[in-house]
């Protein structure tokens, strides 16, 4: 009876919904706060977020960041700050895709994609440039040709920036404590962890 009783729990599964996709022809939907590859964000005024501070570089446990800073030129400046991200390179044979490098960043210019499927045929080609990285003028990833995009991985490329904010806090539910992106502007601020989901009055 008691091996009867196995197949039978073969047999009710057979009837349950399918949880498997015909990967990779058929992708299942990926989390908004995914960590994926990276991307350098820009202003809605085309301006580029990176001030060449470093601290991504600095808190990075995997050491696969490098930055240099540089002086904006006067008459034609790079980024509102006095700096800017003159180079930018993240190695992807040392990423663990921790993201401290997006909190740690404090001005919003490094976020990631939900993009996780891209090889490489070159060590050199795992060594992300600041070209590569710096979303391009619709605001959107730059697509390199060993990189899977199915079209959706870098709509959300602020997720866990945004969760992460002091924004995130429940005192602060509801207001936009984060600037505009290239491409989408301002982001909705997030609701649903206190009910009802008003904004509440700024703590004195």
């Amino acid at each position: 009876m008691g091996r009867l009783a196995g197949f039978g729990v073969t047999f009710r599964q057979m009837f349950k919904p399918r949880l498997t996709t015909e990967y990779p022809v058929e992708k299942s939907a990926r989390p908004v706060r995914l960590h994926g590859r990276h991307v350098l964000n820009r202003y809605e005024d085309g301006m580029e977020k990176c001030i060449g501070c470093e601290l991504c570089a600095g808190v990075c446990p995997a050491r696969c960041i490098y930055v240099r800073g540089a002086d904006n030129p006067i008459d034609d400046p790079v980024s509102p700050g006095e700096r800017y991200g003159f180079v930018y390179e993240i190695n992807y044979l040392r990423c663990i895709h921790c993201d401290l490098c997006v909190e740690a960043c404090p001005t919003e210019a490094i976020t990631e994609t939900k993009l996780f499927e891209f090889s490489f045929t070159s060590r050199a080609d795992a060594i992300y440039t600041k070209d590569q990285l710096l979303v391009g003028d619709d605001g959107r990833a730059r697509r390199q040709p060993w990189e899977l995009w199915d079209g959706h991985e870098d709509e959300h490329t602020s997720e866990w920036m945004r969760a992460t904010s002091p924004s995130g806090a429940v005192q602060y539910e509801g207001r936009a404590n984060w600037s505009g992106e290239l491409g989408f502007g301002v982001r909705a601020a997030e609701t649903g962890q206190t009910a009802p989901t008003e904004p509440t009055e700024e703590p004195g």
